[in-house]
Formats: structure tokens, sequence, C-alpha cells
């Protein structure tokens, strides 16, 4: 059985065909719009009412799923070049209209909240049926792009005892039970009595056991879901999310460059080279949105245009030091129109910062690298001191337009004397990394890796604007339903 996509595309035949989908709409006794989830187009089928009992003309209502044979003839109406033409019809489940108007199945505008608020459903309107299918779509093209450069991909842990990011927000496991959990002798849970016999979390980041075998394998990438519990509740924040984690032995930091520009080039053109229906009509989808919003907020490009001028063009590669001085200098710090102010080096960079850089100053995607140690985690390279004994590390971030950081990466720090200094001055217990420290005593070598936020790039080459509208179910603050 063909699905309605391959179908829109064939040509008439006289040969007898059989689709079954979803009811979009019925008019006249006569045109039902079927889709099966298939494309963001209907198939439409044209049946003639006085061949069918009015018992079953009732039960073809929206949302119905249906099963309709009959053969592909050319079009005689505007908006498809061929239909069905319709000899039989069985109606394979039925669907209430009254109950349906009290849904978002119902065919008319919904907000975004309220689709949320029935995620289970929402996958069945046009929008979140083509979110849905470009977020597959570039699923499938981040395993495409690491295969074909000869990647490997690890399954690393979920489950973990240590924190990769060192932030502290991560989410606890445990089958102690929480009204009584066993004691030790100091007063404090007794994690010996817990399954894996210590304190453990769901894991932030599949980084330092992708780096173990990237010492092994040579090159590796991670594609998995992470956890964070980070009490944030923006629209690009989600507690449950999934990371892109290559690590590669030998690269170091501009080769990371290289190849996380490259890597994103591939996904995006990959989506507009095979899901151009369905981005078209989110780019109609935007251009509505923007109607509704000051000039100042509006989308500067077309979305497909957008994602085309991604690919042709080179990210602006920016070090943190010259970021800060054109932010310092530049109007919205002059005239205190930055929530933070941009006073001294060594401030950490928010949002609004990388959003100027990237749609104001730069106009591109850009590529900041060699950050402040002291707001970088531990494993980063450490740079020698500048003439103004500034300590950087070898990291490095991807800022893309309306979203702000997409990627964020480094050189890893493969000397075992100054990682263990690193570890030692910022509280990082040996009993729990002592397997990452140690893997800088046999053969260790440059190596690098980034993280890229799955989510985050699906919003960007969707044109969504809220991260909980590119992920079936949204893991978020006070939010876990489904």
């Amino acid at each position: 059985m063909k699905r309605i996509a391959a179908i829109l595309k064939s040509e008439p035949s006289m040969a007898e065909i059989t689709v079954k989908g979803w009811v979009r709409s019925f008019r006249n006794d006569r045109f039902i719009a079927v889709n099966d989830g298939s494309t963001i187009h209907n198939l439409q089928a044209v049946i003639e009412p006085e061949n069918h009992e009015r018992d079953l003309l009732d039960k073809i209502t929206v949302a119905a799923a249906v099963a309709v044979t009959g053969t592909l003839v050319e079009s005689e109406g505007s908006g498809q070049r061929v239909e069905l033409q319709v000899t039989k019809i069985e109606i394979l489940a039925t669907a209430d209209p009254e109950e349906v108007k009290k849904t978002i199945l119902s065919p008319k505008k919904h907000k975004l909240e309220t689709l949320r608020e029935q995620a289970h459903l929402r996958v069945r309107t046009n929008t979140f049926g083509a979110v849905m299918r470009v977020r597959a779509a570039l699923s499938f093209a981040v395993h495409k792009y690491f295969q074909e450069q000869g990647f490997y991909q690890a399954h690393t842990p979920i489950i973990t005892g240590s924190d990769a990011e060192g932030a502290g927000e991560m989410f606890r496991i445990s089958t102690l039970d929480p009204k009584s959990p066993p004691l030790d002798e100091g007063g404090n849970i007794d994690y010996k009595q817990d399954f894996f016999e210590k304190e453990s979390n769901l894991t932030v980041s599949g980084q330092l056991e992708a780096e173990t075998y990237a010492m092994g394998l040579g090159q590796v990438y991670t594609f998995g879901p992470t956890f964070r519990a980070e009490n944030s509740n923006t629209s690009r924040h989600l507690a449950e999310f999934w990371m892109i984690e290559p690590e590669v032995a030998f690269n170091d930091l501009d080769a990371n460059m290289d190849l996380a520009e490259d890597f994103i080039k591939y996904v995006v053109e990959y989506a507009l080279d095979n899901c151009s229906d369905d981005i078209e009509f989110l780019e109609n989808r935007l251009t509505e949105e923007d109607k509704s919003k000051p000039m100042v907020e509006r989308s500067p490009m077309p979305l497909r245009e957008k994602l085309a001028f991604i690919g042709k063009n080179n990210f602006k590669r920016v070090s943190y030091t010259e970021a800060i001085d054109i932010l310092r200098n530049s109007k919205p710090n002059k005239k205190k129109k930055f929530k933070y102010i941009i006073e001294e080096w060594g401030t950490d960079l928010q949002s609004e910062h990388e959003r100027y850089l990237v749609e104001k100053h730069f106009e591109c995607p850009v590529i900041l690298f060699d950050y402040p140690a002291k707001i970088k985690a531990f494993y980063m390279r450490l740079n020698d001191a500048d003439s103004e004994g500034r300590e950087t590390v070898r990291a490095m971030d991807i800022l893309f337009p309306g979203i702000g950081e997409i990627v964020g990466g480094s050189q890893r720090e493969e000397r075992y004397d100054v990682l263990k200094g690193k570890m030692d001055a910022m509280g990082i217990p040996l009993e729990e990394l002592g397997w990452y420290l140690e893997m800088r005593k046999f053969g260790s070598v440059v190596h690098s890796g980034f993280g890229l936020g799955f989510e985050r790039l699906v919003m960007f080459v969707t044109g969504m604007g809220n991260v909980r509208d590119v992920i079936p179910y949204p893991r978020t603050p006070g939010n876990a339903s489904f």
C-alpha cells in the first residue's frame, strides 16, 4: 500500500489502489480530504454520493479513519494534480463530531499553548505534522553525516554517578523509600543501601564517556536524551532534551570548529532538500505570524532563504576578547538597553549579547572561541596566559540568529598534571572522576568535541519560536504530562 506522499507524485493510472488515512474534511457529500501523515498535503478522494448509503456518508467526519479504493485520475479542480476517483469506501474508525469540536482536531486555528495542552493529538495538525517530519529527517541526517565521515556511534550511559558539567543541576534517581530512607551514622541518606550503592543521577551529557571511546576508536558520536534540573521556563530550555556529541582524537580547536560548521551545513541542507513541502508550509506560517509582530521582531529573511544562507556562507569566527570589545562599545550597551551591561572582560555572555553579535553586528552565524577559563568547564584545554595575565581555554560556541548558542564545544585538556590541578582547584572528587583523569596516563593526545542541542537545531530549521513545540512531549518545570 502506497503512502499519500508517494501517490501525489504518481501519474494517473487505471490500476486500482487503496488508501488509508484520516479525514481532514468532507465537502458537499462528495470531496473527502484524506491524510495519512506522510505529507503536509491531503489526497482528494471523490465519491458519488448516490452510490453510498446515507448512514455511511454521515460517518465520514473529521478525524474518522477511512480506507478508500479507486483509480488515480487527473484532478479537475485546483490545488492538486491528481485525485482518487472512489469506487469503494470503508469506515475504519468513527469520530464523534461533537467530541472533535472540543479538541484541537476541529478545523480552526488554535493557539500553540492550546496545542501543548493536547500534545497527544497535536501531531495530527498541519503545523506539528510538518515539524515532526522535519525533526525525523534531521535525526536521520545526523546519523547519515557521521556514518559517511567514518564516525562510530557510542551509546553512553543515561544513568551516571558523575556531573559532567559540574553545575549540580541533575535529577537524582533512587529506589529507596522516599518517606523513610535508610540513614547512616551521621544521619545522612545511606546510599550504600540504594540500587547502585551510590548516589546516582540522570546524565547531563555523554561527553566524558565519549572521550574514552574516541581514544580507542578515533572518532565517535553520541545522540541521545540528556536531562538538566535547571528551574528555567524560557522558550529555549527543556528538562529532557536530545544532544548530539561527537568526540575526535587528534583534532584541535580549529578542526573542531571546521567539523561543527560542516556538520550543521550538511543537516540543514538535507532538510531543505528532503522536506521542501513542510518547510514551505512552515515558512508561510511564520510569515503570517510575523504580520502581528512589530517590525523589529520580524524575521529578516523568509525561512527557506535563511536556511539556504547558512549553507552558502562561512560562519564568522571571533575571539571572546574581540566580542567583548564589540559589545562594550555597542549602542545597546552604551545606552544601557541590555539587561546585562557589559563592563569588563570575563563577563559570561547572555542570550541578548549573543543575538546582538549574530543578528545586528555580523548578520551571520558566529563562532566565539577562547573564553575566560573561570566561566568554562574544568575539562577544557588551558591556553597560556595572555599579555595581561588573563587565562583562557580552548572553548568555542556557535551562535545562531533567533536561537543564540546552538553548539558548545572545546579542545579537551589532554595534559594529566594540568587537568589534575584544575580538578583539585574546583573540588572535583577523584573517587568520582578518577577514571577520566587516568585516561591522560595512556597515550593521551590532543582531542576535541562539541555538543549540539537537537531541539534548538529543529527550532532553527522549522522557524518555531518555542522549544516546547519541537519535541513530542516537552518536560519543563511543573510539567511532566503525557
